[in-house]
């Protein structure tokens, strides 16, 4: 390890906050010094949470693959004239809910297209009809791209459509559609998503309002490593603020079935290196975040435990079934469900111990 960067490291566990600068130069690090970084962001974390490693016992419930966006890095949107296009009736979706209670589980969460049919009302029916049959399941759902398109449809603001989520029985509001929030990467991978200025000022609308909310990333397609940063530096802007995330969730683009790749414009997706360095700089970056999420559909098993040792504290949940990694190009294996009997067997191997969460992260 060059002495800049164990000076860095130091720095940086007593307390130094990154810069973009710095951020981008551990982003973009070779060789052994990888290693350094990870066991900082190890320490970090553990001086964050300690040693346990958390997971929600949730369900995915995919509504509809239509979606108005047509992102270049998805492979599951559709428009709705397309084979295989679909969108669930209000008795098929109640049966997904009933299968999730009897699956024990605490959280339901809307995997969808964004439906260019959708207004308010269909947003409000879809809460409505999971707490008609699990009143007491947590619903996280719905992106400020969908906040942004159901006030756009029934012709009122944001704020408005926030609180009806609000009353109608919303738990938490999804931190995706953010992607990369730097607009030149937008307008290549996602020009029909809100802007990310918009996202941020819907997120911080949310928070003010008491409503909590993930925050995402999604890297390895088009961006650059100082992309990257200058997302974390936003998230961190944000938290700064309003301390409204719960968690920080970093998603690795999954290439094969996508317009982005097929049509030469994105990479094949992270490398190795890049989704440990994501992790651990993520951790070290946002020193305002007390979780990190592994994405195990995203990483594969192997991956997921080694990112457990790189700052992740926390593997998602159950899931059962994940649509969107799987058209993306995953294996329907590797991204569908996680028992929590594997859970244990990988956190018990590096000396961690598992336990089961809420969505707002209070301890079962």
């Amino acid at each position: 390890m060059t002495p800049t960067l164990a000076k860095l490291l130091s720095d940086v566990k007593a307390g130094h906050r990154l810069t973009p600068e710095e951020g981008t130069v551990l982003m973009k690090t070779t060789g052994r010094d990888i290693f350094s970084i990870t066991a900082a962001a190890d320490e970090v974390r553990e001086q964050k949470v300690g040693n346990i490693v958390t997971y929600v016992r949730n369900q995915n419930l995919h509504v509809t693959n239509i979606c108005k966006n047509l992102c270049g890095f998805c492979g599951f949107g559709k428009k709705a004239t397309d084979p295989g296009a679909y969108c669930l009736d209000r008795a098929t979706l109640q049966k997904g809910v009933r299968q999730a209670k009897e699956r024990r589980v605490t959280e339901v969460c809307f995997l969808s297209g964004v439906n260019p049919a959708f207004n308010l009302d269909s947003y409000l029916d879809l809460i409505a009809a999971v707490h008609e049959v699990a009143p007491d399941i947590h619903v996280h759902a719905f992106s400020p791209d969908e906040v942004a398109h159901a006030a756009k449809r029934s012709k009122c603001t944001t704020a408005e459509v926030l609180t009806a989520f609000k009353e109608g029985g919303l738990g938490s509001l999804q931190g995706t559609a953010a992607e990369i929030l730097i607009q030149p990467v937008r307008d290549v991978i996602c020009p029909k998503k809100v802007p990310g200025a918009e996202w941020a000022r819907i997120i911080k609308e949310a928070h003010n309002m008491g409503i909590r909310t993930s925050a995402t990333i999604m890297y390895g397609s088009y961006e650059s490593a100082k992309d990257q940063v200058d997302h974390l530096g936003i998230i961190r802007q944000i938290q700064d603020e309003t301390h409204g995330f719960t968690e920080f969730i970093p998603m690795s683009y999954i290439h094969p079935n996508t317009p982005l790749f097929t049509q030469g414009i994105g990479r094949p997706g992270a490398t190795g290196r890049e989704d440990l360095l994501m992790i651990a700089v993520s951790r070290l970056y946002l020193d305002n975040f007390d979780h990190v999420q592994v994405s195990w559909g995203k990483l594969g098993i192997k991956m997921t435990q080694l990112a457990l040792l790189c700052g992740g504290d926390d593997l998602a949940g159950t899931m059962f079934t994940d649509e969107v990694t799987v058209d993306a190009g995953a294996g329907e294996g590797d991204a569908s469900y996680l028992p929590p009997e594997t859970m244990e067997r990988i956190t018990q191997d590096i000396g961690r111990t598992l336990r089961q969460r809420t969505t707002l992260y209070e301890l079962v």
